[in-house]
C-alpha cells in the first residue's frame, strides 16, 4: 500500500469521515475540521503507523498532504 493511501485511512479515521479523498495538493483548508488538535492526532497516528518521528519544526513546515508524504518517505 502506498503512503498516500495509508494517509487517507489515517485522515478518515481521525476525522471519522469515510468520504475524504486525499491528493498531494490537499491542505488544511480542504478539510473542514482540520484544526491544530486534528493536526496533532494526525501526526500521532502517522508516528504510530509508520513508526517514525517528527520534530515540531518539521510539523510546522508541512503545508499539504504531498509534503507529509515526502517527509514520511525521507524517514522510512
Amino acid at each position: 500500500m502506498d503512503i498516500l493511501n495509508k494517509l487517507q485511512e489515517i485522515f478518515r479515521d481521525v476525522f471519522d469521515d469515510e468520504t475524504i479523498i486525499l491528493t498531494n495538493e490537499t491542505t488544511q483548508d480542504d478539510i473542514e475540521d482540520w484544526d491544530s488538535l486534528a493536526q496533532i492526532n494526525i501526526i500521532v497516528a502517522i508516528k504510530k503507523d509508520f513508526k517514525i518521528d517528527f520534530s515540531m519544526e518539521e510539523i510546522g513546515k508541512l503545508k499539504n498532504v504531498g509534503e507529509i508524504v515526502k517527509k514520511i518517505e525521507e524517514k522510512l
